[in-house]
């Protein structure tokens, strides 16, 4: 018995050890066969969304049975004259109960067939209302039931850095949403030539298929439709620069697309020349910038309001041009320097449209109502 106590005391002394310095600090552990469970940690079921998430949630299933799938079907010859049919694929969103669909011109120009698929996935047959080549802008129409259609924002006074969505059909992937900010406001030309004045230009990844989709703000409301993407030459991808046409262009000529086909292009009816403050001198004008009027249409809309053309000969180096005519300086407020800012002004009213025109008429300044008229030509 007095032999066992001490053996007894010294296994106790090793299992305290063995229990401090190994099992206890982790360097061994009892395994479990395969039926055994393994300690994770797992989130609270209850976690709750941010403000920010919860908004981009919003915006979307707000607007996402909105837009639609858009193809088109073409047909092009090829080396042998031979008919080779093509199919391309963009986006559009729904502006009414009657089916009516927003989406860019190039999405549709030259298709003999064009098709729209719903968020639902089920598709129609669509007929093309009208189009606005100048604009990159075409109305089509479906007929179908219980249409969602979306809420038109205004894109006057946009800021950069504020957050935009857009939704569409990038790479033929139905309902994607993207997001990012207002990176800029710029005027900037398509690959077919065509201008887009104060082009929203956007962060939020914009893909081939989101053209003629729309461009968003934190209320869901549409502020663009996007158009193009910018790149490197080969690379038919986002590289994080995108554009969109402004919403406020689009609903500018939204009634004649729909009543007449097309746009009602609004004319001034004036030969204009931009004033330095270099000629204003010269010339002796009232004001350094401004479109000095050197003509005005016979029977067009400047001459039947009173507007002025020149009416003595001058020289401008070795071309002859008439001075004396009024000088234009303002639009509805807003400061005329050159026919880019004229331009700009009439993309944002139709033919029809009365606006304030502020001239010199020599040192004298004034405002005339001009009720502007139709041409086919931009002013």
């Amino acid at each position: 018995m007095k032999l066992l106590r001490p053996i007894a005391i010294a296994v106790l002394l090793v299992g305290i050890f063995f229990y401090f310095t190994t099992y206890r600090s982790g360097a061994f552990r009892t395994v479990n066969g395969p039926g055994g469970k393994a300690e994770i940690t797992e989130a609270a079921s209850n976690e709750s969304l941010d403000q920010e998430e919860q908004n981009n949630i919003s915006v979307y299933q707000k607007n996402v049975r909105s837009v639609v799938n858009v193809t088109s079907k073409a047909v092009a010859y090829d080396f042998f004259y031979g008919l080779v049919p093509q199919e391309g694929q963009g986006s559009g969103f729904i502006l009414d109960s009657a089916g009516h669909v927003l989406t860019n011109y190039h999405v549709i120009d030259n298709a003999r067939q064009v098709e729209v698929t719903l968020h639902n996935r089920k598709k129609y047959s669509a007929t093309v209302v009208g189009t606005d080549r100048a604009h990159d802008l075409a109305i089509i129409q479906i007929k179908a039931p219980d249409l969602a259609a979306m809420t038109l924002g205004d894109s006057r006074n946009l800021q950069v850095g504020q957050k935009v969505y857009a939704i569409g059909n990038p790479f033929g992937l139905a309902g994607t949403l993207t997001s990012g900010i207002v990176s800029s406001i710029r005027s900037v030309q398509e690959p077919n030539g065509v201008n887009i004045d104060e082009a929203i230009q956007t962060d939020a990844a914009i893909n081939p298929g989101n053209s003629g989709g729309p461009l968003l703000n934190s209320h869901g409301e549409v502020i663009g439709i996007n158009t193009m993407i910018a790149g490197n030459p080969g690379i038919d991808q986002s590289a994080g620069i995108g554009f969109a046409i402004p919403i406020n262009t689009a609903k500018a000529v939204l009634n004649d697309l729909l009543t007449l086909g097309r746009v009602r292009r609004p004319a001034l009816g004036v030969v204009t020349l931009p004033i330095s403050p270099e000629l204003a001198e010269e010339l002796g004008l009232a004001s350094g910038s401004g479109l000095l009027i050197i003509r005005v249409t016979p029977g067009g809309a400047a001459e039947h309001a009173g507007l002025r053309g020149g009416s003595e000969r001058a020289y401008l180096g070795n071309m002859p041009i008439m001075v004396g005519g009024d000088l234009i300086v303002a639009v509805d407020g807003q400061p005329v320097q050159d026919q880019r800012d004229l331009a700009q002004m009439m993309n944002n009213h139709r033919a029809g449209d009365t606006i304030k025109v502020t001239v010199y008429r020599g040192k004298r300044k004034m405002d005339v109502e001009v009720t502007l008229g139709e041409s086919r030509e931009q002013v």
